[in-house]
């Protein structure tokens, strides 16, 4: 296994870069690391990534998710999917010739978004602020037209009337839409296409079915194709939440499948219906134990740290990713006698 960071591109910059090798990490995960542009991200953009990365002894372990305003059109059915979809396979041929192995992706109308109270709650170790989901407390008030993944905008959407409700089999059928047309691409261009959970992991959110709230989701989705670019962006802290879930059994799964192209590691204090994301060696998850499946399993790619507390610290982020990524690296030794980085 590789330790690698990720980074929104408001961290990404030499200075964390450098951060980052001197840190032990080996690799490093871009998120949306460009704009709408025209509509596809270019080879020329990936090999710029790729080189600064380079310049600092670091590899792209993964591009997390494509920009917002190049898959809205595909996840809610509507009319532009398909040039849509031509742009996306175009991104990947682009990313597979910058040899960039994985692409994640979030296929959610809502994503990741602001259900969790981070409001300086003081409710972690030291009354480090964390991030604290009640399922209770969900806003389910409909989604506006405008408004579309993570909490983000997109301007050429008209301003009127609300994202439209969608179940399970109609969403479900969304999803092979988008597989059928993008897998024999990415599978030609060497990129596995990886699948980020639904956080939280609940199966409605403003009437909007979340196809991967649930470990049988997960199953269903690597099911619909055998293709090696069948993947999933293994977010072992959401998945750690989900109701019911057992989630030593859930890695040895999904890690024993070869399915999955990287991980986030993080830890939680509990499952659904209420749950806080806690410092890395504070939750209920034994992380060693974690991570020596993952080895006992063959699993070769890259860790990243994921989220942090809020610290009382100069740059919580800096801080809290140091904290986290020198535990990992620590447990890491322990479990694989490979790994590089001294």
């Amino acid at each position: 296994m590789k330790l690698g960071l990720g980074m929104h591109p408001e961290r990404w910059s030499d200075a964390h870069l450098a951060m980052a090798r001197q840190l032990g990490c080996e690799t490093v995960v871009p998120w949306v690391p460009f704009g709408p542009g025209d509509g596809v991200w270019h080879e020329e953009q990936f090999a710029a990534l790729k080189a600064q990365a380079k310049r600092h002894g670091l590899e792209i372990a993964a591009v997390e998710n494509f920009h917002w305003e190049h898959i809205d059109h595909i996840v809610l059915g509507e009319e532009g999917r398909d040039e849509q979809l031509e742009n996306l396979c175009r991104t990947i041929e682009n990313a597979g010739r910058c040899g960039i192995p994985c692409f994640g992706y979030n296929f959610s109308v809502c994503g990741v978004q602001g259900y969790y109270a981070e409001v300086g709650n003081a409710a972690g170790r030291g009354l480090a602020s964390l991030k604290c989901f009640d399922e209770a407390k969900v806003d389910h008030a409909p989604q506006p037209n405008r408004k579309f993944w993570f909490k983000d905008e997109i301007a050429r959407r008209s301003p009127e009337g609300f994202i439209p409700p969608v179940g399970e089999d109609e969403f479900w059928g969304r999803i092979r839409y988008f597989l059928d047309a993008v897998l024999p691409t990415a599978e030609k261009a060497g990129v596995k296409l990886c699948a980020h959970p639904e956080d939280p992991p609940i199966p409605f959110l403003k009437g909007t079915y979340r196809a991967l709230h649930s470990i049988e989701g997960l199953r269903r989705l690597l099911a619909l194709s055998p293709s090696p670019s069948n993947c999933l962006e293994f977010c072992q802290g959401t998945v750690s939440t989900m109701a019911g879930v057992d989630i030593y059994a859930a890695i040895e799964e999904f890690a024993s499948s070869g399915r999955i192209g990287y991980v986030h590691f993080r830890n939680t204090s509990g499952t659904r219906p209420r749950y806080n994301e806690v410092f890395i060696d504070d939750g209920y998850v034994d992380m060693k134990r974690a991570m020596a499946i993952y080895e006992k399993c063959g699993f070769d790619g890259t860790v990243i740290p994921d989220h942090t507390p809020r610290l009382t610290a100069a740059d919580w982020w800096e801080t809290g990713m140091a904290f986290a990524l020198g535990y990992m690296r620590g447990i890491l030794r322990g479990t694989n006698r490979n790994i590089q980085g001294d």
